[in-house]
């Protein structure tokens, strides 16, 4: 199914029929701040394996999740002071941050480490739909793990590729620079850039 809501403005009655799906067990492909993402509620084990069949991706390589502020981040993982000086200053925008899970994160989305990937994108149908289902959404590109596959940028791009593996695809218009993001590993008081993106490192005072 395809869905155009409205990327500033979206429509309340179209993020609560996504919002139902997801509480059912839906699995999504939704745009971010940076690339078109695949999603589901990272409570939902079956539709947490759904992705990874979708994405060929072994059960070893956890994918990210999205929380609705800081403050969200905080219950999922073990923030420092300096983390959390850090993701103030540059929260919500393009940045996974890498750190200790909680006791409330599932098994599925821990690495052996017991760390997650954490984002807030700076984009307001992210924003609703976790707000709305009250908990973190999976997060992984929809653009498939290769160096030489270009982003996908639309939502019929995404449609070709997902329409039969997924249940609902949110249209919202093409991405400008679409590009992934910057992940930034944070534990105890050290940052490490894993991998360079659309987040600029000057913001995070590197």
């Amino acid at each position: 199914m395809l869905l155009e809501i409205n990327p500033d403005n979206p429509q309340p009655r179209l993020i609560k029929q996504v919002v139902d799906a997801l509480r059912h067990g839906a699995v999504i492909c939704y745009p971010t701040d940076t690339v078109y993402g695949i999603g589901c509620d990272i409570f939902n084990q079956k539709a947490v394996k759904r992705i990874y069949q979708i994405k060929q991706r072994p059960l070893s390589k956890p994918f990210s999740f999205i929380c609705a502020d800081l403050k969200d981040v905080s219950t999922y993982a073990h923030v420092s002071n300096t983390g959390y000086r850090v993701m103030r200053k540059c929260l919500p925008g393009p940045y996974t941050f890498v750190m200790v899970a909680t006791k409330l994160v599932p098994k599925i989305m821990m690495t052996r480490q017991k760390t997650v990937g954490i984002r807030v994108p700076e984009h307001q149908i992210c924003m609703d739909l976790v707000h709305g289902l009250g908990n973190p959404i999976l997060t992984t590109s929809a653009t498939p793990d290769n160096p030489d596959f270009p982003m996908l940028i639309h939502a019929h791009e995404v449609e070709e590729r997902y329409g039969k593996q997924v249940d609902i695809i949110i249209d919202s218009g093409p991405l400008a620079h679409s590009a992934p993001s910057t992940v930034i590993a944070l534990e105890d008081d050290e940052l490490t850039v894993l991998r360079p993106g659309k987040g600029k490192l000057e913001d995070l005072g590197l």
